[in-house]
């Protein structure tokens, strides 16, 4: 009887051993491919050990989720659709699944596809960050502007110190609304250098176009009692989704008020993580050109903006520099934010610029200043003000004080 019970409980307990087994070395196998795959990179053993996975546990969601991933990785879209739309045959209704699909085709630039996948997993999970994000990232490289702009919005509610929701964010402004006229006053005092205050008005329209925003600007200065007008105009197209260029240039025929020429070439990319970074030329031509040369890196982490930027000016004696960093910290959008700047010499984006036919950027420059930008609907104002500290004759110091106001009407 006791040999009975005994191979009784055995033929009971058997089958249960054997699928406790079975689960742990399905679990196995999926760790071991995540280590193969995150660790060692080494895709296809990945995919191998998850397939073995698969076979004895084919209803285990986040495996066949994770395999669709790797595929994607190896850089077979093909495979990784055939995964993702089995999943999709057995209504999976799981965010992982939705994200992963979404960035396989958002990588392989089916950004429409894209955006139908995130939609439809928004459906089941409207508070996902991760969604919104993806979402704003594919309507944006489909031009879909307005409503890349509200996935954004989406995201920054849910999380306001997304990194990539700010830089994303950023970026779709100058595509947002079409049209744009913009007003700036710059107010400049000396206390030693010269006896009379600058004063320069800006008049602007903008438009923003499928290839990339065209800006016209009208500028009037009175500088040393004298009054001068210049003409610029600005473009900025897109070559792709991580390249685009600066284009500029300007006329004045009040040469000393202005530079007569002005003309300005920059590649800038938008890099992994959060990166940018830029270089390009600026050359001012007054009774000879001034070529001075251009780089910049940022970075965005959550609500900050940090960058760095050099000009170089070489000339047959000596190569200038200048240095000036930024830090901005956004409040709720692109165009609400507090930036604070510092910086050493003269930028040939300054209304200062003029003093460049001197050759004072030869000269030591310190500068502060601080700037604070918000909006109010389709209205955006801007205050700023910048201190410098100029070397105007050598061992000659004076101090400059400069107030910036600016208002912008987008329709």
């Amino acid at each position: 009887m006791k040999i009975y019970f005994g191979s009784l409980a055995l033929l009971v307990l058997l089958p249960l051993t054997i699928y406790g087994q079975q689960n742990v070395s399905v679990d196995e196998l999926f760790v071991k491919a995540r280590t193969a795959a995150f660790e060692n990179k080494d895709y296809p053993t990945s995919i191998s050990l998850a397939r073995q996975a698969l076979e004895t546990a084919p209803d285990y969601t986040d495996i066949s989720v994770f395999l669709g991933r790797v595929y994607t990785w190896n850089k077979d879209p093909e495979s990784a659709r055939m995964v993702f739309e089995e999943l999709g045959k057995k209504d999976v209704k799981d965010e992982d699944y939705f994200v992963a699909y979404a960035s396989l085709e958002y990588w392989n630039d089916q950004n429409a596809k894209a955006i139908s996948i995130t939609d439809k997993g928004l459906g089941y999970h409207p508070q996902s960050e991760a969604l919104w994000l993806l979402k704003a990232k594919a309507s944006y490289a489909n031009k879909e502007y307005t409503e890349s702009e509200k996935a954004v919005k989406a995201v920054l509610t849910i999380n306001p110190k997304n990194t990539e929701a700010n830089s994303l964010a950023v970026r779709i402004n100058e595509f947002t609304s079409k049209n744009a006229v913009s007003l700036t006053y710059n107010y400049s005092h000396f206390d030693r250098q010269f006896d009379d205050d600058w004063h320069v008005v800006g008049l602007s329209y903008r438009r923003a176009t499928s290839i990339g925003s065209f800006i016209l600007r009208g500028n009037y200065a009175n500088k040393f009692a004298q009054n001068g007008t210049q003409i610029e105009l600005e473009a900025y197209p897109r070559l792709s989704k991580m390249f685009y260029l600066y284009v500029g240039a300007a006329y004045s025929n009040d040469v000393g008020l202005f530079a007569k020429y002005r003309t300005g070439v920059s590649l800038n990319a938008s890099l992994p993580h959060s990166f940018e970074a830029e270089i390009g030329y600026r050359q001012l031509y007054f009774s000879n050109s001034i070529w001075m040369y251009t780089a910049s890196v940022g970075k965005y982490y959550k609500n900050f903006w940090f960058n760095l930027r050099t000009y170089i000016t070489p000339d047959n004696r000596n190569i200038s520099h200048s240095y000036t960093g930024t830090v901005r910290y956004y409040t709720k959008s692109a165009q609400d934010y507090v930036a604070f700047q510092i910086g050493t010499g003269i930028s040939p984006e300054e209304n200062r610029n003029n003093l460049l036919e001197n050759e004072t950027f030869k000269l030591k420059t310190f500068k502060i200043g601080a700037e604070y930008n918000f909006t109010l609907k389709t209205n955006a104002f801007s205050l700023g003000t910048m201190y410098y500290n100029q070397e105007y004759r050598p061992d000659e110091k004076g101090n400059q004080f400069d107030i910036t106001l600016g208002y912008t009407r987008k329709f």
